[in-house]
């Protein structure tokens, strides 16, 4: 390892930061603002310090809202980003442990097939996906925001380049010791792989907790909006005045979530990331 002293260590944290500050910055004007009254934050200058109207914002935004309380938004975005993030992990698990523990024809070409589909984002394929989950009566619902999602060859790929390192003696060893597929998969294989599902949960969470294009195609009733979605939505159009303070409130909120998950899980993540097997 190379270790900097002097000034070039000063130098390097200084940067950091100068980094740091630029990037949480915005961030800190959203809490102020989400603890401010509405005159306050349209006339100039606005305040750096939080104000004393904290508890009386959060809890219009939580229970109250603009168009649907925020409560209820940041429980439909929950639901949605671990259906997906966990739906993912459970398929694609099982695709690659078929893909690498299976002898059967065709298996390479079913491979590469699931990983062509990487070229095919939601976006493409917007309105087949959308004709099959409206005649299968799931437009409003959460099996509607979950299951066009739930597929991922990014991680079925992952999954199957972590199972390859995995030694063969393991696996014969189990065969001897009468193990069936399914235990040497649950005993053995899903153990080995906790800090890959970890890194792949808290990227998957994120990516099911940003999604935006997909629920507003589908849902049209305002109890099904996602936290994302809501944020959109509470901007006013013509000229109406925007209740900026409910709006920084709810934009706070919606960023707990994400954090909890990345900050719980950090070590795992990063585990995940950088584990020399992988």
């Amino acid at each position: 390892m190379v270790e900097k002293r002097g000034s070039a260590l000063w130098m390097t944290h200084a940067l950091m930061i100068l980094g740091v500050l630029v990037v949480f910055f915005p961030i800190w004007l959203a809490f102020v603002a989400s603890t401010v009254t509405q005159p306050e934050i349209v006339s100039p200058p606005m305040p750096l310090l939080p104000g004393g109207h904290f508890v009386e914002n959060y809890t219009r935004a939580l229970f109250a809202g603009v168009n649907i309380p925020v409560a209820t938004m940041l429980l439909n975005s929950l639901v949605m980003a671990l259906g997906i993030a966990l739906g993912k992990i459970a398929i694609s698990l099982l695709s690659a442990f078929a893909i690498v523990y299976f002898r059967f024809p065709g298996r390479t070409t079913f491979f590469w097939m699931i990983f062509i589909t990487l070229m095919l984002p939601v976006e493409v394929r917007i309105v087949p996906t959308y004709e099959v989950v409206a005649g299968f009566g799931l437009l409003n619902s959460y099996a509607g925001l979950i299951f066009p999602l739930i597929a991922s060859a990014t991680a079925t790929f992952l999954f199957r380049q972590f199972f390859l390192t995995i030694p063969d003696e393991l696996a014969e060893a189990a065969r001897v010791d009468g193990a069936r597929p399914m235990r040497f998969f649950v005993d053995i294989v899903l153990p080995m792989s906790r800090t890959n599902i970890a890194a792949l949960f808290v990227i998957l969470f994120i990516y099911g907790w940003n999604q935006y294009l997909w629920p507003l195609l589908i849902t049209t009733e305002p109890e099904m909006n996602t936290i994302v979605m809501g944020i959109k939505q509470m901007f006013p159009s013509g000229d109406d005045t925007a209740d900026w303070p409910v709006i920084m409130a709810t934009s706070i909120l919606a960023m707990i979530p994400p954090v909890i998950v990345v900050v719980s899980m950090q070590k795992l993540f990063i585990r995940g990331l950088v584990d020399s097997e992988k």
